[in-house]
């Protein structure tokens, strides 16, 4: 006798199975390509204006696709996605509309609303949800309004241009479900949330990704109606495939619309192009009635057009299937009764998949941002495609790039060619992956899918992606800027979350950080002093300068570059510790490397002048012709030392301080080569057989100042998390005077009021989770060796002492309060907007923002960011006690090897 799986045990089989077939379609369309680096071939570098949301219509990408909704291959050859039409824009409402950073006061912001409200890892079941104004889109008023205001303003948000007043806007759900992994269901549900009766124009619409125009020779596909319902797709790796569409709720069938996914050369360059139905063909036709559609019904894009009437408050659904051809049943039945069976089991399955992750202890409030926050994750997977050789000299049969290109970004980067479904970071702001942003994103993605986590880890430092020379691609802008070295304490975290088994994935990321590690010493520490640069290092304008072009001459030496590289080598030294005691390799040697470098370091930042007693926080020093001048700003640069510790259990302790010569010198300085020794400093606690070693680039003195100030409300410490830079310069602004040159910071808990890395750029005072994350698992790795024996002021001037892991515990409450309902009845993320706070149909709907106001924590920069904040579902189920930290996975190897 057999039984059913549990339905969430589906899901996980569906991974661990042919992840090739259920992983074949997914969300892997951005959401803006127009304005990225890919596309500007402009002699300027200006990839904002070389091609413009108002062009984007009408012009055919290179290097990927965009929409709203959208759904395609894992190579992005056949596209679907959504338009819609209120009868009063002047364009079809096909991508999201936002502002460039030239036209905001505050760089580049997207303006429509929409949110990622559920999904799995393979992608069975889908859910999105868009809120389109029945009125006419203010496109211009937004651009005007915006670029009125300065940077002491607030954003001009669609809400406030009374485009939803009296709530005449429809709510428009997209449902994607499979019911095999070729097979799939695309449910469009649009809600008339208005007091009168109103029309709207929907077109759900596919095509294919522009191949064919920077290929000569290459295969052309072709979509072309069958009958009144159905389209016909042939493409040439795709295969036969059939496009279903079901009428609409008053019995209508759609009318099938069909152009090409070309340029139109003639309205943009007054140019006559190669066909007379052109990209905006159906834009055209249905707006204006334009006969840019072609009568024959083939094209290579094509739209199911409904015009859907719907009374105040009551929902139409329209129903599409996308399966190979003649296979199933007909079509009557294939969007009746057998899509709803699949559309119910599949929603059915996330819900127990969620059940099975979902804390015992969570609130119902923490499983519904968990679940969102796993669904942004999920959603923000994207084809990202980049040649970089081919992008600088240009496609065979197309214009010659300019010459300025080979000397321009990325041109260092011959070899990265990327063609790879990667995790954004926000797929309409940010469209393009962010290297120390990704390892982030892989903590999160671990609990739901850890062999895309593992995965995404390990392509950064693949041969198409790592440089020669070792280093690893930032970010599109500049692959050639430096990123915080995470990605080793990531894949430690992901090998953690996953069980601590997958050793095969350690030892192949370890073999690749080596060359990286080595990549850092030779080239981001200028004069061999340990101390290390590396510029803004993904902090951006944090500091008074410009970190990575210094205005003065000399070199910056880092406090928080010295503190990741400390970090790193830790990190390098347990991976090499676990390969080698598990018996995977050979691997002592290099533990002892790692280790000699965290001793040379450590040894760096506490001889040449980097901590500041009086002040009892680290500074970046600029070291001029002149003498060095400290840097006092108080930020999470001066903390990011402390982050470098490990606790290493009795059963690896003789492993750790086995002879390695340059530790071995430095315990010896130190005068600490025994057990005793060690003790008597303070490192080394516990009972025979249970002592436990610290391992830490700070001092235990240092640490506790730094606690001072991290848990100061004055400070770093905010109601719902840590500041990224102290409050203290609220009323002290810092001025730093070198060479001449004079520069300030200050405190802004809000939106940035400098273009020093654009205008959406502020690491002057928001709370940012990256940073909180990390401080916070070193609250407990430093808990692990103190025990309940330290004891600290928390928050400081409060006279009330708590162990670490409390203080980590209430640092977790904090941050996943953002988004929780409180006694007040508000979420925190949504600020002073009360729409939003109250509204039934806003009020659940969850945005995980860049980063959020040092004071009040309101949601800010990029709306969709999922990639860091997304992290949020890994704290709640962390704090609840529903994940092993690296450190359980040594014990319990410890133990078991006893």
């Amino acid at each position: 006798m057999t039984t059913e799986p549990h339905a969430s045990g589906v899901e996980h089989e569906r991974m661990a199975g042919d992840r090739r077939d259920w992983y074949r379609w997914g969300p892997y369309l951005s959401e803006r390509q127009w304005g990225t680096v890919r596309e500007d071939y402009s002699a300027d570098g200006e990839a904002w204006g070389y091609l413009s949301h108002e062009s984007a219509r009408s012009r055919a990408y290179r290097w990927g696709e965009d929409g709203l909704a959208g759904f395609s291959d894992s190579e992005q050859q056949l596209c679907l996605g959504l338009a819609l039409w209120n009868g009063r824009d002047p364009i079809l409402k096909e991508r999201p509309f936002g502002l460039t950073g030239a036209e905001a006061n505050h760089g580049e912001d997207v303006k429509d609303y929409w949110w990622y409200l559920d999904a799995v890892p393979s992608h069975a079941w889908n859910r999105w949800r868009y809120h389109y104004p029945q009125r006419a889109f203010p496109y211009e008023d937004l651009r005007a309004e915006n670029g009125r205001r300065g940077k002491h303003d607030p954003e001009y948000e669609l809400l406030d241009t009374g485009a939803f007043d009296e709530d005449r806007y429809w709510i428009v759900e997209v449902h994607y479900a499979k019911a095999s992994p070729a097979d799939l269901l695309m449910s469009i549900q649009v809600t008339n949330a208005g007091p009168d009766p109103e029309t709207l124009h929907v077109l759900p619409t596919a095509w294919f990704r522009n191949t064919w125009s920077w290929s000569p020779g290459a295969q052309r596909p072709e979509l072309a109606a069958t009958g009144a319902t159905s389209v016909h797709v042939s493409h040439p790796s795709l295969g036969e495939l059939e496009l279903l569409t079901a009428p609409g709720p008053d019995g209508t069938a759609p009318t099938l619309v069909f152009c090409d996914n070309e340029t139109n050369t003639q309205r943009l360059y007054g140019v006559a192009g190669s066909t007379p139905y052109p990209k905006d063909g159906i834009n055209d036709h249905v707006v204006t009635g334009a006969p840019t559609v072609d009568p024959a019904q083939r094209g290579t894009k094509c739209a199911a057009w409904y015009r859907v009437e719907v009374a105040p408050g009551a929902t139409a659904e329209l129903r599409l299937r996308l399966r190979p051809a003649g296979s199933g049943a007909d079509a009557g039945t294939a969007l009746g009764s057998e899509y709803e069976d699949v559309v119910r089991t599949r929603r059915s399955e996330a819900d127990e998949f969620y059940a099975d992750l979902t804390p015992a202890a969570a609130s119902p409030d923490e499983a519904m941002v968990m679940r969102q926050a796993f669904a942004g994750m999920l959603w923000s997977k994207q084809l990202y495609y980049y040649d970089v050789a081919r992008w600088l000299d240009g496609d065979p049969g197309q214009p010659v790039p300019p010459a300025s290109r080979h000397t321009a970004r990325n041109h260092r980067w011959r070899t990265f060619n990327a063609f790879d479904v990667m995790s954004m970071p926000d797929k309409w702001e940010y469209p393009w992956f962010a290297s120390w942003d990704l390892a982030f994103h892989c903590i999160a993605l671990a609990h739901v899918d850890p062999e895309f986590a593992k995965n995404q880890l390990l392509l950064v430092c693949r041969e198409w992606f790592q440089h020669p020379n070792g280093a690893l691609p930032a970010y599109e802008w500049d692959f050639s800027d430096v990123n915080p070295p995470v990605q080793a304490f990531a894949a430690l975290e992901v090998f953690a979350i996953d069980g601590g088994r997958d050793l095969d994935f350690l030892s192949r990321i370890f073999d690749k950080l080596l060359v990286n590690f080595t990549w850092w010493v030779n080239r981001e520490d200028a004069d061999g002093s340990n101390l290390f640069e590396g510029g803004f290092l993904g902090l951006d304008n944090i500091g008074p300068l410009d970190r990575s072009h210094l205005p003065v001459g000399g070199v910056l030496e880092q406090a928080d570059a010295t503190g990741w590289m400390a970090a790193y080598a830790l990190a390098m030294t347990t991976i090499a510790a676990i390969l080698n005691w598990t018996g995977h390799r050979p691997a002592r040697d290099l533990v002892h490397k790692f280790l000699e470098h965290f001793a040379a370091i450590r040894s760096a930042m506490a001889q040449q002048g980097m901590w500041d007693e009086a002040d009892g926080l680290f500074y970046d020093r600029i070291a001029t012709p002149g003498g060095v001048v400290p840097v006092k700003v108080h930020s999470m640069v001066g903390i990011i030392p402390m982050l470098a510790v490990a606790v290493i259990d009795d059963q690896l302790l003789e492993r750790a301080v086995a002879p390695g010569k340059q530790f071995a010198e430095f315990l010896d300085r130190q005068g600490l080569r025994d057990r005793e020794s060690l003790a008597e400093a303070g490192v080394l606690r516990g009972d025979t057989g249970q002592q436990r070693l610290l391992m830490g680039a700070v001092g235990v003195e240092q640490v506790l100042r730094l606690f001072g100030k991290l848990f100061d409300p004055e400070e770093f410490l905010s109601p719902h998390g840590l500041r990224s830079l102290s409050a203290i310069h609220r009323d002290h602004p810092y001025t730093l005077e070198v060479e001449g040159m004079r520069a300030t910071v200050d405190y802004e808990p809000a939106e940035s009021t400098t273009d020093m890395f654009g205008g959406n750029s502020n690491w002057r005072g928001p709370v940012w989770f990256p940073l909180n994350f990390l401080a916070t698992t070193a609250l407990l790795r430093y808990h692990r060796f103190f025990g309940d024996d330290l004891k600290v002021e928390y928050p400081t001037g409060s006279g009330e002492l708590l162990a670490l892991d409390a203080i980590a515990d209430d640092l977790f409450g904090r941050l996943v309060s953002i988004f929780l309902v409180g006694p007040d009845g508000r979420r925190p993320c949504f600020g002073v907007v009360d729409r939003l706070q109250s509204d039934p149909n806003w009020k659940d709907n969850l945005m995980f923002h860049e980063y959020f106001h040092g004071d009040n924590v309101a949601g800010l920069g990029a709306a969709h960011q999922t990639g860091w904040t997304g992290i949020v579902a890994d704290l709640i189920r962390r704090r609840h006690g529903s994940v092993q930290s690296i450190g359980d996975v040594l014990r319990t190897m410890g133990n078991n090897s006893a």
